[in-house]
């Protein structure tokens, strides 16, 4: 009988290593907390993480992502009225700033202000 205590705690430390092995895709960044601070951001790899210290605070995509606005009318210096499309392009690169941030949404967005051509 004594063997299937230890069965159970085998299994038990095996499920909390297995855990903490953490695989991170390619054009992908994970925040991660230590005892709920920022500790590190961890690039494309396998990283191990330290079970019930360590947490996954946030991922985070570096695919370049595409804003498309609807057409803006627009007046320029020689008071012609035309229609201009707008893209942007965003990037995250200080990935740590992006900690507390939310993800950005851009339907339905207009773009703000006077905008001079």
């Amino acid at each position: 009988m004594p063997f299937i205590p230890g069965v159970i705690l085998l299994v038990l430390f095996l499920a909390i290593l297995v855990n903490g092995i953490c695989i991170v895709p390619q054009a992908q960044a994970l925040i991660i907390e230590r005892l709920g601070r920022y500790h590190s951001t961890w690039d494309a790899g396998v990283h191990l993480k330290i079970p019930f210290v360590d947490r996954i605070a946030k991922r985070v995509n570096l695919k370049e992502q595409v804003a498309d606005f609807p057409p803006q009318p627009v007046i320029t210096k020689d008071n012609v009225t035309m229609r201009i499309d707008l893209l942007s392009f965003c990037d995250y690169r200080a990935e740590a700033l992006c900690l507390r941030c939310r993800e950005p949404d851009f339907r339905n967005r207009e773009p703000d202000g006077d905008h001079a051509s």
